[in-house]
């Protein structure tokens, strides 16, 4: 996941500093003060006696200036000494600006600042003077921070150690504005996107106030996550579907239904977090298992909150045991949910559950509804302000769908460069879409991993026909669906049937034909029939060769589907478009019928997002005429990779329609 970047310009004692720090602390995120970089190198310049640009760079290399992060307590060190007293001293304020005037200088700050930025592995607050115009200027929220003069001064004097009186601060703080105003690129410009606030008559609880309703306003602050962990089958899908209100997380009576950590947004009482429903964990598990308890500890791993579901009616057994020891050493906030209490006498028979020493077990019936109010109320009440996922980021939403066991997991797991979802031979082995925000080719991605789309899903087991509407529904979801192929095998009536529900779906669509590292050259002439034979209705699908197992060429599709979005939402002028259709009807009229010459009045595009054209004509025109526009204005303006929809309405003539 990126990192999110608040960006606070200001001049000095404005209260960049307490603010930042506040804001970063409230939203458990690192704090970065650039200008203490600033100062630091001052500090080597002073301590060195070196005025030469590149010497005194190549002394702070050589040193190493680190920043803890910490907005709490935040220190900076040159090597292994601790300066973070030293240079609020007189002394190096009064020499800072000299050299951050020099261009070596800036620039290798710039690239330092950068790395903080880049490490920070969920959000950052980064103040300084020249934040939201040179070092984050993509920075979703920027603020320009700004005082009057005096109170600048007055809350200046309280950080410096050697300057004592607001009077000669003042003087410092003027004379410093002053020579950055003069400079051709000054630290005091505001970016134009920034927002303003004048601190002089807010207290910083105030100014905090202001920033956090911006930061909300722009869906930076992160959800809080919340993992559901337990045994096999003590019905934690069930108690998924009920918290999040609806029927997404696939229950049956069945052991093992769920596989991957699925991710669902939920609400209650105004607050918003992400459940995360887990596979079941076993103490010693053994194939496909194995992965399934692994992904469980990564869910615990990354939650705020554990809701620890043991079933009431059977008690706790060693597996409930052990994981309890898991989550102990995890010293992640833990709530005991006694599942399957459907009335008085389970009730009295859970309070067994108390020897487990989680504290008071939460009764709740999970299928009935019995209890999960109150669980609820607890729940919110222990979620941390902020977490680490965020919600509605406005990420391009890619689905990887395909018939089962063709690689689409391996796909996000490559495309990721880790393990992110489950693979394992048998297929199917993924059942519930999951959701992965992926960099890849310089963008941020969601992708949706989806479970294998059955040829008869409908007369298979439950588990596969909920996970092919699920598949349906994150289709639905999606812009842009990438259609795995195993390329290693012939085409299939059901690959077909998928790219179809694609076109009808009305998405870009990009074909990636995985395993092409085991495919030869007589397998890829053959396959190119194939493509040729039955997939003859879509030529302007984008098609993508790559290897999910070994990575080969994945670089190759984050350009296939900016190409397929850029198609998607084209749209064409309507007086581009006239003129065209005018040229296209000259040279090659529609077909007569019964006797009657069609005549094409005009056309406009209705939509984007998919593209479609609606032609006016006077008569009913042929089919193979409207094919026949659509080809001529695919050749014409492009649409590569995105489905276009042209329609022919009959329009009376103005005539008639007078009369």
């Amino acid at each position: 996941m990126s990192t999110v970047v608040i960006a606070i310009d200001g001049p000095s004692g404005s209260g960049k500093s307490s603010t930042s720090r506040a804001v970063a602390q409230r939203a458990n995120w690192q704090y970065l003060d650039t200008g203490a970089l600033y100062r630091a190198i001052t500090w080597i310049a002073l301590r060195d006696g070196v005025s030469d640009p590149a010497d005194l760079v190549e002394r702070a290399q050589f040193s190493g200036i680190t920043f803890n992060g910490d907005p709490i307590e935040p220190r900076i060190f040159v090597g292994e000494i601790d300066i973070t007293v030293d240079i609020r001293s007189a002394r190096v304020t009064d020499q800072v600006s000299i050299y951050s005037a020099l261009p070596e200088v800036r620039a290798y700050l710039l690239g330092l600042q950068r790395h903080f930025i880049d490490a920070a592995p969920h959000g950052i607050v980064v103040e300084g003077r020249d934040i939201g115009t040179v070092v984050a200027p993509d920075a979703p929220l920027k603020i320009f921070l700004y005082a009057d003069l005096q109170q600048r001064a007055l809350r200046r004097e309280r950080e410096l150690t050697e300057l004592t009186t607001t009077t000669a601060v003042a003087d410092s703080l003027e004379e410093r504005d002053l020579l950055d105003s003069t400079r051709k690129l000054s630290p005091l410009r505001m970016a134009e996107d920034a927002l303003e606030v004048d601190s002089t008559l807010l207290d910083l609880p105030e100014v905090v106030d202001v920033i956090w309703q911006w930061a909300k306003e722009r869906a930076l602050l992160g959800l809080p996550k919340v993992a559901i962990i337990g045994r096999p089958n003590v019905g934690k899908s069930t108690l998924v579907n009920r918290i999040i209100g609806r029927r997404e997380a696939i229950v049956e009576d069945t052991p093992g239904v769920t596989r991957d950590r699925v991710k669902y947004e939920a609400e209650w009482n105004g607050r918003t977090f992400v459940l995360i429903d887990t596979g079941g964990w076993e103490v010693k598990p053994e194939g496909i298992s194995e992965k399934i308890t692994a992904g469980a500890e990564l869910a615990i791993a990354e939650a705020d909150i554990v809701l620890f579901v043991v079933d009431a009616q059977v008690g706790a057994l060693d597996e409930d045991s052990s994981l309890l020891t898991l989550l102990r050493r995890s010293k992640k906030k833990t709530i005991l949910v006694a599942n399957k209490v459907d009335g008085v006498v389970e009730e009295q028979n859970a309070h067994g559950l108390w020897n487990l020493g989680l504290g008071e077990p939460h009764f709740v019936s999970a299928l009935h509804g019995r209890g999960s109010g109150d669980l609820l109320d607890l729940l919110v009440k222990e979620l941390p302000e902020v977490g680490s996922e965020l919600p509605d980021d406005g990420f391009r939403r890619i689905a990887i769908v395909g018939r089962p066991n063709v690689g689409k997991s391996s796909l996000l797991n490559a495309l990721a460069g880790e393990s992110r979802v489950l693979v394992d031979d048998v297929a199917g082995t993924t059942r519930d879409p999951v959701d992965e925000l992926i960099e890849l080719g310089g963008d941020t991605w969601r992708f949706i991993d989806t479970a294998g789309i059955r040829k008869r899903a409908i007369h298979d087991s439950g588990t596969d026909y909920y996970a092919s509407l699920r598949t349906a529904s994150a289709l639905e979801r999606a812009e842009v669906a990438v259609v795995v192929i195993d390329a290693s095998l012939p085409l299939t009536e059901q690959d077909l049937r998928i790219v179809t529900m694609t076109e009808e779906a009305g998405r870009a669509l990009v074909l990636v034909m995985n395993k092409w590292d085991v495919v030869d050259d007589e397998r890829r002439e053959q396959l190119d029939k194939e493509l040729e034979r039955n997939l003859e209705r879509y030529p302007w699908a984008q098609r993508v060769n790559l290897s999910a197992k070994t990575g080969w060429h994945r670089d190759r599709l984050a350009p296939a589907l900016r190409t397929a979005l850029r198609s998607w939402e084209k749209r064409i002028p309507t007086a581009k478009l006239n003129a065209f259709l005018g040229a296209l009807v000259a040279a090659t009229p529609p077909p007569v019928r019964g006797g009657k010459q069609p005549k094409i009045r005009f056309a406009t595009q209705a939509t984007i997002a998919p593209p479609k054209f609606v032609v006016f004509a006077s008569e009913w025109v042929e089919p193979s005429y409207r094919r026949f526009i659509e080809r001529r204005i695919r050749e014409e303006f492009g649409f590569e990779g995105s489905p276009v929809e042209v329609s022919i309405k009959v329009r009376e003539r103005e005539e008639r329609r007078v009369r």
